[in-house]
């Protein structure tokens, strides 16, 4: 059985199996052969380990295993708590010599170890000059201009330590303008008086994907003149935890972004900032995800139905000021345009009789719904929607406590089209009714519910219809 396929053949079956704990035990079973060419196959690996110098010795002679990274993700297991900057510093600059002299051909990289030194970032980019993508953390102050060494990045990811040992910071002032091919930027922990992120927003002139979080500024008092650079060209932006910044990133967005069609908001925000945003834009938004328990209202509902006609995403978390009357205002305005809609753990879903029968009635384009974490939902007001929603292909209604299959069975009459379901954490529904969905839904790929809830038949059925069965 061994030697009955020749390398390159059984590299390319490696490289189509899951990249999974499973997956490798049972190659490694077989012949250290097989364990060799799967290792040799992969592109991708992620590695979570202790921040022990032992680690150090013998991650050297695990990546000799694995010639074709492209892609390698570094995390602790454990943070770092008892070693001072310094310490924590040497050992992520430690961790990437060794990446740096073992992976040569990396693509991606994620490194969320420890804050990384600017030295170590210039000896990276000389040994790996083809990455697109970098995640790392980085100490104050901040020194960026590293960040043109990498011609090739198109993805930066960076996480701002508080404190910090970095020796470049009095070079700040001197950098200068090197716009390069950025298109998309993370930036987390970001605090009034953090110099160098103006260069980086200056330079930044292609950027199409934005995403803050946990950041209390865009840095010091020069770089808000400079982040209207960058927004120019913005096609999608996150705004996660930045309640102190959220108005003034929607004012220039709003002023300054012609081009942005897809807007998230979490935990953040004003009522009168967001109010503005929605009346004044210029912009085709097309997806708008906003996660404001105390911040959106039916005022803001009705600003959308207004101004934003060509909505095709809308997602709601946590929202309890919103209700009845705004969301049917909602679906009236986009019923020739929303596909997928979301309303997670928001209790007028479970508070206003007949909601969703009307919105069902109104949507009849949707595509994709999500109402996850209702767990008072029942199912005569979940099935009173399905009836109209013939053409869903996606299905979420994980923690939705209530439900029974009553809903599945109605689910699987009604909706045809069906391609995917999430039912986890729904203890009233029952394997009978697994069994019966698995059975009765022709096009279905993807089901998330619990091991225990899969019979035998189910499971049978599913490899015979290639649905996927996850507990995910």
């Amino acid at each position: 059985m061994d030697t009955m396929l020749c390398d390159e053949l059984l590299q390319e079956i490696f490289k189509r199996l899951p990249s999974t704990p499973s997956a490798a035990l049972s190659v490694s079973l077989v012949s250290k052969r097989w364990l060799n060419l799967y290792r040799s196959s992969k592109t991708s690996l992620s590695l979570r380990f202790l921040p022990h110098n032992s680690m150090l010795a013998s991650l050297s002679s695990l990546l000799s295993y694995y010639p074709s990274l492209s892609s390698l993700s570094l995390v602790l297991s454990d943070s770092i708590t008892n070693a001072n900057s310094s310490t924590a510093t040497a050992f992520t600059d430690h961790l990437l010599f060794i990446v740096s002299s073992s992976c040569s051909n990396l693509h991606h990289l994620r490194c969320l170890v420890g804050p990384v030194s600017v030295s170590s970032l210039f000896s990276l980019s000389r040994s790996c000059s083809q990455l697109t993508c970098i995640t790392v953390s980085l100490s104050k102050p901040l020194y960026l201009s590293w960040v043109v060494s990498f011609p090739c990045l198109k993805e930066l990811c960076l996480y701002i330590c508080p404190n910090g040992v970095n020796k470049f910071g009095s070079l700040l002032i001197e950098e200068l303008d090197a716009e390069f091919g950025l298109e998309t930027l993370f930036l987390s922990g970001i605090q009034a008086g953090d110099e160098g992120i103006g260069w980086l927003w200056r330079n930044c002139k292609r950027l199409k994907k934005l995403q803050l979080k946990n950041c209390a500024s865009v840095g010091d008092g020069e770089s808000f003149s400079s982040f209207i650079l960058c927004v120019k060209g913005l096609q999608e932006v996150d705004l996660r935890k930045c309640r102190s910044i959220v108005d003034g990133v929607l004012l220039k967005l709003a002023e300054n972004c012609g081009s942005l069609n897809s807007l998230l908001v979490y935990d953040g925000g004003s009522k009168e900032g967001l109010l503005e945003f929605i009346n004044t834009c210029r912009c085709n938004l097309q997806k708008l995800d906003l996660r404001l328990p105390l911040d959106l209202n039916n005022t803001h509902l009705s600003a959308v139905a207004m101004n934003l006609r060509h909505l095709s995403t809308l997602k709601l978390q946590s929202c309890c000021l919103v209700t009845g009357e705004g969301l049917n205002t909602l679906g009236t305005a986009l019923y020739n345009s929303l596909e997928e809609l979301a309303l997670i753990n928001c209790d007028v879903v479970e508070r206003e009789i007949g909601l969703l029968a009307t919105l069902g009635q109104n949507l009849r384009m949707l595509r994709k719904l999500d109402l996850s974490y209702n767990e008072l939902l029942v199912d005569k007001e979940l099935t009173s929607m399905l009836i109209s929603c013939n053409n869903l292909t996606d299905l979420k209604l994980r923690g939705c406590r209530k439900i029974t299959g009553v809903t599945l069975f109605s689910v699987s009459k009604n909706i045809k089209c069906l391609q995917s379901v999430d039912i986890m954490n729904c203890p009233g529904i029952e394997a009978e009714a697994v069994e019966f969905l698995v059975l009765n839904c022709s096009q279905m790929r993807q089901m998330v519910v619990e091991e225990n809830k899969v019979s035998n038949t189910a499971r049978t059925w599913a490899l015979h219809k290639v649905i996927e069965v996850t507990s995910g």
